[in-house]
């Protein structure tokens, strides 16, 4: 794979298309094990979906806000030499969230299962705190049967999959094929509105609670185990990213898209650029959403790859509002806030549908606000999502922007929540923007859905069928979320220099 012209210096050249963080972590990887790595990206900056939009108040996120599994990211930096901490900073946030429910109630959830407990007790009663109690010790065990097979394993096997299981029996009924988010909760939970908060997890890998697998209740304990704000943003993590690859090497080629991937009879053989230009190597990892190379967006040589991606359901998409203001409002808002709607069925119905939900659950983002931390006396940065059907689900609105600033300012008011300002059109980012972002997700944010038991396995994987090519992000596996794209960085990088001994 790695020939003589495909080689300077005596390391192997390779490329790395998509600086989002799964191709951040491969190209890091690759950098740090000898290779001369090339990182480019269509968009002015590192990232991908990590992106922020400016404001008065300085820059606001406008994808993920929360990280976990801080361990993933301690072993990225540490493969190139050097610390997390000497680069980031990331503050452990004990609050995971406020919620807030239309009846007046709320309930903070923390990583304490001590303080947990006794916070639904409070909230629900003593039957609550010890359902409670059973649920995460599930979610926890389930987290940690699935995480080596699953989450950390390059290639998963339904084989290996199916002995863990075997080897815990009490949890069969939950790994069922009939067995559903929604389904697993009603009968863990007797108070609808801890079915309603723990059902939202789904959401959290583009998926209704009604239609995912049971075994996504994982994501409470993965997030349980703990969560990090990052000092100056969720952004400044892929800028550090970005940076420590430069320092150790790597060429980093923003504002660079690819027209092309080039192949010949031995398969990869380079990249062409939209201006162009030629990049000659053996070695190529698409980090973007593999369904554009299966639709023929880098050419006819590369379209064979990932084609389940055509015809598998897409993963929900969101409307996302980033925006500074002053908020007016008798609320304490933590740095995570959800305002939940009268009825969950109704807003995933809605979806279902292709539907602007009319009571949705709202999430807020306070990013200026969290344990510790005193908010400014003046505008505040915010960033509120609301989910969204991909395009390929959606029915025509020509009202969204208007529609989506009625329903979210609305039932936000209702909270007693209220800015001193609107936010101006183009502080929405919809569906229809984040295709024209990523280009061929149909608006999908998470790749393919997680609908069904076996969703999961049939993602696309790192090593692909073409000789040379390997694919890296939050859409092959082991799947969506920040550490999880991460994740497929290392196994993209792991079957590289596993290519390169065997040769």
């Amino acid at each position: 794979m790695f020939d003589v012209d495909n080689m300077r210096g005596g390391k192997p050249i390779s490329v790395v298309i998509g600086a989002g963080m799964g191709g951040l972590a491969t190209a890091l990887r690759l950098q740090a094990a000898g290779h001369r790595v090339t990182l480019v990206d269509a968009h002015p900056w590192p990232g991908g979906k990590m992106r922020t939009v400016p404001s008065e108040a300085g820059p606001i996120d406008a994808g993920p806000t929360v990280l976990t599994m801080r361990h993933v990211f301690d072993e990225l930096f540490a493969a190139t030499g050097t610390r997390t901490e000497t680069h980031v900073t990331l503050i452990p946030e004990p609050l995971l969230a406020r919620h807030f429910w239309p009846d007046g109630s709320t309930l903070d959830l923390s990583t304490d299962d001590d303080a947990n407990a006794d916070a639904i007790g409070a909230f629900a009663g003593g039957r609550a705190s010890a359902e409670y109690r059973r649920f995460s010790r599930e979610a926890k065990s389930l987290f940690n049967l699935f995480r080596t097979p699953m989450m950390e394993t390059a290639e998963p096997r339904i084989a290996q999959l199916a002995q863990a299981t075997l080897a815990n029996p009490w949890h069969l009924r939950t790994l069922s094929p009939a067995a559903t988010m929604t389904k697993l909760l009603r009968r863990r939970f007797s108070d609808a509105r801890l079915v309603q908060l723990f059902a939202r997890y789904a959401t959290y890998v583009g998926g209704r609670p009604e239609a995912s697998p049971a075994l996504l209740s994982l994501i409470w304990h993965a997030e349980k185990r703990g969560i990090w704000r990052v000092s100056g943003g969720m952004h400044r993590l892929a800028d550090a990213l970005a940076e420590r690859f430069q320092a150790i090497g790597g060429t980093l080629r923003l504002s660079c898209p690819v027209a092309s991937i080039d192949c010949g009879s031995g398969g990869v053989k380079g990249i062409r650029t939209a201006g162009g230009e030629r990049i000659a190597t053996e070695c190529v990892v698409y980090a973007g959403d593999p369904r554009a190379l299966a639709d023929g967006r880098l050419g006819a040589s590369v379209a064979p790859i990932a084609r389940q991606t055509l015809a598998v359901p897409r993963s929900l998409s969101a409307r996302v509002w980033s925006f500074a203001a002053v908020p007016e409002t008798q609320l304490e808002l933590a740095h995570h806030n959800v305002f939940f709607g009268r009825n969950a069925s109704d807003e995933f119905e809605d979806l279902a549908g292709g539907a602007m939900p009319a009571d949705p659950t709202i999430y807020l983002c306070a990013e200026d606000r969290g344990t510790g931390v005193t908010p400014p006396n003046g505008p505040e940065r915010f960033e509120i999502i609301l989910n969204a059907a991909p395009l390929t689900d959606a029915k025509a609105n020509t009202e969204e922007v208007a529609a989506c600033r009625q329903t979210t300012f609305q039932t936000l008011s209702a909270f007693g929540l209220k800015f001193d300002r609107d936010p101006p059109d183009t502080a929405l980012s919809t569906p229809t923007v984040f295709e024209s972002l990523f280009p061929a997700s149909a608006g999908a944010l998470y790749g393919q859905s997680p609908h069904g038991m076996t969703a999961a396995l049939k993602r696309p994987r790192a090593k692909t069928e073409l000789r040379g090519l390997y694919l890296a992000g939050g859409c092959v596996h082991p799947g969506a979320g920040v550490p999880m794209a991460a994740l497929s960085g290392k196994h993209a990088a792991e079957a590289i220099l596993k290519d390169r001994v065997s040769t």
